[in-house]
């Protein structure tokens, strides 16, 4: 090994911030979310409690699934397809991220990306932002997250 680490690269629109003079962010389907969550519940032997779509300002849907376990919580970002695990639900996240249970790897295929905590938490100055726009950058000087799941996942207006 080199010593090397994976830079996370948050990628345009990740914030789902834009000017009115960018390009549209992209948008995942919610019903491909809503599939994904229902799959992951099969393979989960548990049983889906709910699923709700993004509401401004947030930039993600939430899912709750019951098992075996307890319950989960799942966080899917709404731009991009990325999902995260958190203990409980609420409007924002800050250091409430966990590491996602076993069955989660179902979600993977379905084309999402399962990040854990350890990724989350870590700080954002650690990750790639070249990639961002100038609103995207101004709204992060502004609300001044400090860990990537807080910028991912996000309750700005």
């Amino acid at each position: 090994m080199d010593g090397s680490q994976t830079v996370f690269c948050l990628q345009r629109g990740s914030t789902g911030f834009r000017s009115l003079s960018d390009p549209p962010v992209p948008e995942t389907d919610s019903r491909a979310c809503r599939a994904a969550w229902y799959a992951a519940a099969r393979a989960a032997r548990g049983q889906v409690r709910d699923f709700t779509e993004k509401q401004y300002p947030q930039n993600f849907h939430t899912g709750t699934i019951n098992d075996r376990d307890g319950t989960h919580f799942g966080l899917f970002h709404a731009q991009y397809l990325l999902i995260a695990f958190v203990g409980d639900r609420r409007q924002w996240y800050t250091a409430e991220f966990q590491e996602p249970p076993a069955w989660a790897v179902a979600l993977g295929e379905f084309g999402f990306t399962v990040l854990g905590a350890s990724l989350l938490l870590s700080p954002l100055t650690g990750a790639d932002s070249t990639a961002l726009s100038a609103a995207e950058r101004k709204q992060i000087r502004y609300w001044q997250p400090e860990t990537l799941g807080a910028t991912l996942f996000k309750f700005w207006d």
